[in-house]
């Protein structure tokens, strides 16, 4: 989206009513004074004020949730992009680690229950790191929600 597409398009549109307006000879403000003037009689002038300013605060809400929203993309990108940078450490981090766990099998004496450990461990640190990948809407409670180790059914 272009910045400041909607302001364009406001002043092409007032540029081409006070354009039509010369060319034509046309008082708008007479004639706005004079609608208003009508409507004095049905007692509608209030509303049309009120309208106003209903509307100014429509627009002025409509921009600070546009606002929010676009702060809290950048959030989200932010975010993805430091899981992703984290993705990849911890990614090369494991590779390494397999490389001790391979040095460690070769090795007979070497204690099993540290291996199948090790292994609880890495696969654990795979789903965290997926659980936090997969995060869409940012927050402090939803990231240490990811984290949490997750129950066994049988506990």
């Amino acid at each position: 989206m272009r910045p400041h597409r909607l302001t364009w398009i406001g002043l092409s549109i007032a540029f081409f009513i006070v354009a039509f307006s010369q060319l034509y000879d046309i008082d708008l403000f007479d004639k706005l004074a004079s609608f208003f003037k009508t409507m004095e009689k049905y007692e509608l002038d209030e509303f049309f004020i009120a309208g106003v300013i209903l509307l100014a605060f429509f627009a002025a809400d409509l921009v600070l949730q546009e606002r929010s929203r676009r702060i809290e993309h950048e959030k989200v990108k932010v975010y993805r992009a430091m899981v992703s940078s984290a993705h990849h450490v911890l990614n090369n981090f494991l590779n390494e680690m397999l490389l001790f766990k391979m040095t460690a099998e070769d090795i007979p004496e070497f204690d099993r229950e540290v291996l199948d450990l090790y292994d609880k461990v890495m696969d654990d640190a795979k789903r965290q790191i997926k659980s936090l990948s997969s995060i869409t809407k940012v927050s402090e409670d939803r990231i240490k929600e990811s984290v949490m180790p997750k129950r066994e059914s049988g506990t």
